[in-house]
């Protein structure tokens, strides 16, 4: 007997396959790799190909997963491997991210310590309070599991804390989780101040919500003071679950992050990474755990902030020269990224293809919010491009912009 062809609307599928939105960001790497011609890429979030230590990862993977080193190739225990572990500790030590041995998780990258936060406690249903803009990925894993998100605004200084509780009372009901990136916050680039994660901290504790610190980027301060994480200030608050990568700071294709977490957590982390991945990669811990235990980070993040800071200032004197008539930006002290804002009423997700095909790739607004807001805006990484590079994908960003805005005179 023949069996019938299905299609994917006759097949079995779970009620939360239609919280499964996915990403516009990660999907502009495959996109792109399709393109044949040259292309400036403000896309992705991520260090240009020179900024990653290759020598010096090279080699020390020469000794770390030589012939010598069988067991790097290995099953890893599930909480991490020890020697990454032992390594991060004594990085962390004197930061304010310094923790404990029984409070970390190892991770496969920052999505999976997000993924992981959402695991446990959210449950469909459940209201979950981002920012908006907010990093696509982080919502997207909250939808994953069911939850109904209430968006709250960002300014220059992180989301706006005070408008918090009027929103909650709106919605009628106590958030379970809020999603937070406190520190140069993709994709605004903004800051939270101390005050207002003072603030936060006041309502988590409140509510008794979770609040998942997302902070990838607070290492890459280029300028500015100095403030401490929400996992300082939380000072061991079980309900502060903070998720940390080294994808930013040191390659992305390591896929090698940690979660400090209450310790009560533990064996529930253990058990829900175990049914995700059984361990994060070995080889990749390996590497870092050398990296880390050479002495080769605190080198490697002032060279990093020092040329982020050179690139910024590149982007904004290029968005000065070609967009200052049309254009508003932010001023990040550290990260990756500048929140561009057009004015005229420009769709931003309409111009993504004039402006691929003239050569220049961004992530449009409106992929930063579940609901779709931020037509008028699009997020460059300033990071991943010499000035050089940059200066001319910012001349095609204005060219794509004034091709978009001659159509629109031409259709009436």
């Amino acid at each position: 007997m023949n069996s019938p062809l299905h299609t994917s609307r006759d097949l079995p599928l779970a009620a939360r396959t239609e919280g499964l939105v996915g990403s516009v960001i990660d999907s502009s790497t495959s996109l792109l790799h399709r393109q044949a011609h040259d292309i400036v890429r403000f896309a992705m979030g991520s260090p240009a190909a020179e900024a990653i230590p290759a020598g010096i990862l090279s080699d020390i993977g020469a000794v770390v997963l030589g012939p010598d080193a069988p067991d790097a190739f290995d099953y890893a225990a599930t909480e991490g491997d020890p020697p990454l572990r032992a390594a991060l500790l004594e990085a962390l030590a004197g930061t304010s991210d310094e923790t404990t041995e029984e409070r970390l998780m190892i991770t496969s990258g920052g999505m999976q310590g997000l993924d992981l936060a959402c695991k446990l406690f959210v449950d469909p249903g459940d209201l979950v309070v981002v920012e908006s803009p907010t990093y696509t990925n982080g919502s997207a894993t909250a939808l994953s599991y069911g939850a109904e998100l209430l968006e709250v605004p960002v300014d220059d200084d992180g989301m706006v804390v005070e408008q918090l509780p009027g929103m909650v009372e709106a919605a009628g009901r106590t958030p379970k989780a809020i999603y937070c990136i406190p520190t140069f916050q993709n994709p605004s680039g903004a800051t939270l101040s101390l005050p207002r994660r003072h603030q936060l901290l006041e309502l988590t504790r409140w509510w008794g919500c979770l609040l998942i610190d997302d902070d990838p980027y607070a290492m890459l301060r280029f300028q500015g003071e100095h403030l401490p994480t929400l996992r300082e200030l939380g000072d061991g608050d079980p309900l502060v679950f903070s998720v940390r990568t080294f994808s930013k700071m040191l390659a992305p294709g390591l896929r090698v992050g940690w979660v400090d977490a209450s310790p009560g957590l533990h064996r529930l982390l253990v058990n829900a990474k175990q049914a995700m991945d059984t361990c994060t990669n070995l080889p990749a811990q390996r590497l870092v755990a050398g990296f880390l235990a050479g002495g080769h980070l605190a080198k490697h993040l002032a060279t990093q902030r020092e040329e982020y800071r050179r690139r910024k200032v590149a982007m904004q004197q290029a968005l000065q020269e070609h967009l200052g008539d049309i254009a508003r930006w932010t001023d990040p002290e550290g990260g990756f990224f500048l929140w561009v804002t057009v004015q005229g009423g420009l769709d931003t997700a309409a111009l993504f293809e004039v402006a691929l095909a003239e050569g220049v790739a961004f992530i449009p607004g409106p992929a930063f919010s579940p609901a779709g807001h931020f037509h008028d805006a699009l997020r460059l990484c300033f990071a991943s491009t010499t000035p050089e590079r940059t200066k001319e994908g910012i001349a095609r960003l204005r060219r794509a912009i004034d091709l978009m805005a001659g159509r629109g005179a031409g259709s009436g």
